[in-house]
């Protein structure tokens, strides 16, 4: 099933379809998605990295767990198979999906499905619109970076204090330099390094083009991500997308904070779920670069909105503690989801021959 999921959107798979052997299962994802091509014409792919997602789902054997999901980002110009990230956006679609496959079974007026994202070792509440037992995906909600309006899918996620570093602050500190720039490296719904757009003499506004433009600058912020990912004991992260980069300036629309948000390479055109996560965690613990920067009241639940190129994104957190005892409680964010079409897709049986 190909469905948008917030801001993102790619194949949806029912995992059991799917091989057990992760490298047979990763040149079956490659081929769907055309990839390693920049114009990923063989495949689904839509030549950028919030369209070259694929979602795996199934039904979980957990305690208290409805479905497990397994996120994998694929690379468009290599043959690379990421499942380390989350992704906030695309698993807005994972509880429509799973209603869709009846892996949960949809109530009247909405369906509650709760998920475990293998990802981050992470449980999500997601409660979806089904009026008369079926999801609904037409209504009034308007997300930024995505025309017109959608049906609500609420999500709260649960642990996302060091879904892959394990702990909040992976390094201890709230700041500290990688070449002589202030940055905080936190991992919080996703492992991040912040950084002041003004640090990189940038003033907040700058545009995709403008980053795909100065490439200098994109091999300074690559190097200082690399960095960033050994001392946050991610090892040699040149092949990953995590961790992702964040810049960070002042808000100019109302909000808390404004992010242009790197996937690494590229400049997100919106903003990532969990990128939001991590952003808003770090405008809450005081001390960190996006604490100098933020317009927040520091209540322990709080509305914070985050400006991005393209609108703003609101995630309701609850925090506890404070120092060294600081940490998130929940996460809450409301996306949209669309069906596009449900149908099969092809790769050649060479595929299945190790």
């Amino acid at each position: 099933m190909f469905m948008r999921g917030g801001t993102s959107k790619g194949p949806f798979f029912d995992m059991r379809d799917l091989p057990v052997d992760s490298a047979i299962r990763d040149k079956i994802l490659i081929k769907v998605m055309g990839s390693p091509d920049a114009r990923q014409i063989d495949g689904l792919g839509g030549t950028a990295t919030v369209t070259s997602k694929v979602v795996m789902v199934q039904p979980s054997e957990r305690k208290n767990i409805d479905v497990d999901y397994l996120f994998a980002q694929v690379a468009i110009k290599e043959p690379i198979v990421d499942t380390s990230p989350p992704c906030g956006n695309m698993m807005a679609g994972v509880g429509p999906f799973a209603i869709e496959r009846g892996m949960v079974k949809a109530r009247h007026p909405e369906t509650t499905v709760m998920i475990y994202n293998i990802n981050t070792k992470a449980v999500i509440e997601a409660v979806v619109q089904t009026p008369d037992g079926i999801v609904e995906y037409n209504g009034d909600t308007a997300i930024s970076g995505v025309p017109g309006t959608a049906a609500p899918v609420l999500m709260n996620l649960f642990d996302q204090v060091g879904g892959k570093t394990g702990k909040l602050l992976p390094t201890g500190s709230t700041r500290e330099f990688i070449d002589d720039i202030e940055v905080t490296l936190i991992d919080a719904g996703t492992p991040m390094m912040l950084l002041k757009a003004e640090h990189l003499s940038l003033d907040g506004t700058e545009n995709s083009h403008y980053f795909k433009d100065h490439t200098n600058l994109m091999i300074k912020i690559e190097a200082m991500r690399q960095e960033a990912g050994k001392r946050m004991g991610l090892g040699n992260v040149s092949q990953s997308v995590l961790p992702k980069v964040g810049i960070l300036s002042k808000a100019r629309a109302g909000g808390a904070i404004k992010s242009q948000y790197l996937t690494p390479h590229t400049l997100h055109g919106a903003h990532a779920v969990s990128g939001a996560i991590c952003i808003s965690t770090a405008s809450q613990l005081k001390g960190t670069v996006a604490a100098d920067l933020a317009m927040v009241k520091g209540d322990k639940v709080e509305e914070i909105v985050i400006e991005h190129p393209s609108g703003s994104i609101a995630v309701f957190l609850e925090t506890d503690g404070e120092g060294e005892s600081f940490t998130v409680v929940k996460a809450g964010i409301v996306r949209t989801v669309r069906k596009i079409m449900d149908g099969f897709v092809f790769v050649p049986e060479s595929i299945f021959i190790t």
